[in-house]
């Protein structure tokens, strides 16, 4: 079991910055897929950014490309978004997730794929 715990959420101007960080427990941690996803009022819970489990490779949804950075450190079982020059359509509830066991490509920004998620941290971007 996997208990994945979101913050770093928060109240922030268009243009500037925010750091999500995701801890987790559990010693297997450094093995699974890690995923952010946002979840908009009114709108369907959405990919934002992927990481494999060496983190070798990072996946990211087209609206966040160039401004978003996932990242993880397995020695402190801790997942990163550091998310820069921030919109007012990035507002949402920001949730990250683990997924048991490998992975494709095609399937990091699939939400069925992951068995494993936060409560969610806010993020609010003021226009």
């Amino acid at each position: 079991q996997v208990q994945l715990v979101e913050s770093g959420g928060g109240l922030v101007q268009a243009g500037g910055s925010l750091r999500l960080s995701c801890a987790a427990s559990g010693r297997t941690f450094s093995m699974y897929p890690m995923g952010w996803f946002r979840q908009a009022p009114g709108k369907e819970r959405a990919f934002v950014a992927g990481i494999t489990w060496r983190g070798s490779s990072t996946y990211y949804a087209d609206a966040v490309k160039g401004r978003f950075t996932i990242s993880r450190d397995n020695a402190k079982n801790t997942v990163y978004l550091q998310m820069n020059s921030l919109k007012f359509e990035d507002t949402a509830v920001y949730y990250c997730a683990a997924r048991r066991g490998p992975t494709t490509p095609q399937d990091m920004g699939v939400i069925a794929a992951y068995d494993y998620w936060g409560q969610g941290t806010q993020v609010t971007v003021s226009s």
